[in-house]
């Protein structure tokens, strides 16, 4: 992805992929993703929705924004190289500095963490919560107001993390066997003001009926002109204690063919013939 905010030279930059397809798919595994996600025991797997694609369009919108200032402040437009690769990379955060700073190599944890525990997804008798007691202030909170076991933070076994990541199984497995004996909704209400991390895992009907998203406002209704009224995810940022308004509806196929061409100097004749030869 490359985009410029002026009419500087481009710069030259070889790279032994430039003429590679983008897939982030083929990204998540290429750049490390997919490796560090999914059960230990199981075959890698792919996040559930194209975060690095998300993610490097996150990274362009910001570097546009920064060379826009720029080019305000000293005139010269910038040249924005900005791909899926190298925007994945970024997004290993502390993967990424594990292995080049103390040589560790990654692996996969599903919900838990490598270095926390208990910090993952629990079983319940009806669904999942996810849990992340993260100190022995909270561990012991955990063990005595919700597991009814307030042993566990003085046994020696699991009385520091250091502890509970030695001796992982043998607490999970005490963990699990509790908390499959309620529903889901029975633990969450128990969590409530006891100063332990936690939350449901919640499927899209769960999502949207939400306290927050409702109290939020977090869908929209847009007028579309094929397909009528059509409910959508409202853009995430307000400015102004104002949600940012959508202006148009999603396109459909090929709406704005014409446009592109036209901002890529092609000519109407032009562009008609292309769309003759059936090329668009």
């Amino acid at each position: 992805m490359k985009c410029c905010t002026g009419s500087p030279s481009q710069p030259a930059f070889a790279s032994p992929y430039r003429t590679a397809a983008g897939y982030d798919v083929i990204i998540e595994g290429e750049a490390g993703l997919m490796h560090i996600t999914g059960e230990p025991d199981r075959p890698p797997c792919k996040v559930g929705v194209a975060a690095t694609d998300i993610a490097t369009g996150l990274y362009t919108h910001g570097a546009i924004m920064a060379a826009l200032l720029s080019r305000q402040q000293t005139g010269r437009g910038v040249w924005i190289d900005c791909n899926l690769f190298e925007s994945q990379l970024a997004g290993l955060a502390n993967i990424a500095s594990n292995y080049l700073i103390a040589g560790q190599e990654a692996s996969r944890h599903g919900t838990s963490h490598p270095s926390i525990v208990p910090y993952q997804v629990f079983p319940c008798k009806d669904g999942f919560i996810m849990i992340g007691a993260g100190n022995d202030r909270q561990f012991a909170s955990f063990c005595t107001k919700i597991l009814g076991r307030p042993d566990l933070p003085v046994d020696p076994k699991f009385s520091s993390n250091v502890k509970r990541v030695e001796n992982r199984e043998e607490l999970i497995s005490i963990i699990s066997d509790i908390l499959g004996t309620k529903n889901r909704d029975e633990w969450l209400e128990m969590f409530k003001g006891i100063g332990v991390p936690n939350g449901p895992i919640n499927n899209m009907e769960d999502t949207f009926k939400h306290p927050q998203a409702v109290a939020r406002n977090v869908t929209i209704d847009v007028e579309h002109p094929k397909a009528g009224a059509v409910k959508m995810v409202a853009p995430a940022v307000h400015y102004n204690g104002e949600r940012m308004r959508v202006r148009l509806p999603p396109p459909t196929l090929s709406q704005h063919t014409f446009e592109v061409l036209a901002e890529l100097g092609y000519t109407e004749a032009e562009s008609a013939e292309l769309k003759a030869q059936g090329a668009i």
